[in-house]
């Protein structure tokens, strides 16, 4: 300057640029439609002559979040992924009684956006205790967010896939309930779970290692003690970031969950089955009816601590309440030949079979009698009293008679009776056996002297 202007004096004045705050920035970007344009224009109109260019403004910024830790670089919307995982650490709960000490799981669930984080113990990672520890979390957390991110774990995905995992139907329920969606974490990706994996070793140290000198006596005693600690480490304040958890989930994430709907949800486990030729579907040991026109096709059984509904397509076809009956039938899933044996009833049967004999009816009885349930013996009693029309009543008494005699109590005995006319033979009280003498046959005798083969 001095070469090009030599006789005048040159004054520099060099503008001091005042630096932004990026962690603020950074928390704002997580609100949703907030973009580094809009912040950085609102950053020249507060300080138009000291601000950044865009450019540079924007490498400013991304120098600053890769010096964070990777949970933290990530930019996850407000209310909009929860991130789930069970802790690898568990937690010993003794039985008072026994001394027995039971591993208790520790379930953890940290939002996106504000890292606010929900945990409890459980007893073990199955699906009912998976189910339910959601809906306590959606419950703590008053409101839903739009992702649920679960790692791989076999309650929440069956079938582990990077491009198409393949989730549990009950764990589908439970999404669609709370009109929410499931994006489990690819396979040996670990940035697509950095908070999960952060929420998970800020549970260890801060709720697990706090807890190692206590004793518990039931789950309940240990998740009061945790949910003391849970409150301290969402209060507690940020290292690098304004403010704490619970004040980051209060101005991002909770306004932008969705409610929670009016009932609380109910599990439900889903289950795969094929109609039986009996026009029944079974489920834990019992048999619910559906339309007979189902035979042999599969449908999804969705069980309830109440009821359980059978779906076809997607569309319910039945739902019965659930007791103690081992059979459930619906009249109108029947075909209209079948509908008139409804009306069945044990006493029925008996009454019939006693109008031809004393005998008939002792072994309808049995056949009533030696069966899981009642109604699997009605078709063996209606083929029992059934004989009396191909042979006659007096027949068929003769045949329960000896029946009877022999202790059998099956259909085809009585069959094979009147088969052979073996009931017009008298039966003896004790019956008569040849004598057969033989230098073989010891007989009684030489048991009770003690004898012995030489």
């Amino acid at each position: 300057m001095r070469h090009v202007f030599p006789g005048g004096e040159v004054k520099t004045q060099v503008r001091e640029k005042s630096k932004p705050d990026f962690a603020w920035i950074h928390q704002e970007l997580k609100r949703k439609g907030v973009t580094r344009q809009l912040l950085w224009e609102e950053c020249r109109e507060r300080c138009p002559e000291t601000g950044y260019g865009y450019t540079q403004y924007c490498q400013l910024y991304r120098t600053w979040r890769q010096k964070q830790k990777r949970s933290m670089r990530q930019i996850h919307k407000a209310g909009d992924k929860l991130f789930i995982d069970y802790s690898g650490a568990t937690i010993p709960v003794v039985n008072a009684q026994t001394g027995e000490i039971k591993e208790a799981e520790l379930f953890v669930a940290a939002l996106g956006a504000s890292k606010y984080t929900y945990a409890e113990a459980t007893w073990s990672q199955t699906l009912p205790d998976w189910i339910e520890s959601h809906v306590r979390a959606f419950e703590f957390f008053q409101g839903v967010p739009a992702l649920l991110v679960p790692d791989n774990l076999k309650s929440g995905v069956k079938n582990p896939c990077r491009y198409d995992p393949d989730v549990n139907p009950s764990y589908l329920q439970l999404a669609r309930y709370y009109s929410t969606a499931i994006l489990p974490a690819r396979p040996r990706k670990p940035k697509d779970k950095a908070v999960a994996e952060s929420g998970v070793q800020v549970a260890q140290r801060w709720i697990v290692a706090r807890l190692r000198h206590e004793t518990f006596f039931c789950l309940a005693q240990l998740n009061e003690a945790i949910r003391r600690l849970l409150q301290e480490l969402n209060e507690r304040p940020f290292k690098k970031l304004p403010g704490s958890r619970r004040s980051a989930f209060e101005a991002l994430d909770k306004p932008e969950l969705k409610p929670l709907p009016q009932q609380r949800y109910e599990y439900v486990h889903v289950k795969k089955a094929r109609v039986h030729v009996d026009d029944h579907v079974e489920y834990e040991s019992h048999y619910y009816s559906v339309p007979h026109k189902l035979v042999g096709s599969e449908v999804f059984i969705h069980a309830t601590q109440r009821l359980v509904t059978v779906l076809h397509r997607n569309r319910q076809v039945a739902c019965h309440v659930r007791d103690a009956r081992r059979f459930i039938t619906e009249p109108s899933h029947m075909p209209e030949h079948h509908r008139e044996h409804h009306g069945w009833t044990p006493q029925k049967f008996l009454d019939w079979a006693h109008a031809i004999g004393p005998n008939t009816r002792h072994i309808t009885q049995a056949l009533l009698e030696h069966r899981d349930h009642p109604e699997q013996g009605y078709r063996a009693c209606l083929g029992l009293l059934n004989l009396s029309r191909r042979y006659s009543k007096s027949r068929l008494e003769q045949a329960c008679t000896r029946a009877h005699a022999i202790g059998s109590r099956r259909l085809k005995s009585v069959q094979e009776i009147l088969k052979k006319g073996l009931d017009q033979v008298p039966v003896d009280s004790k019956p008569a056996y040849e004598s057969i003498t033989h230098e073989n046959v010891r007989g009684a005798a030489y048991y009770d002297q003690g004898g012995h083969r030489s």
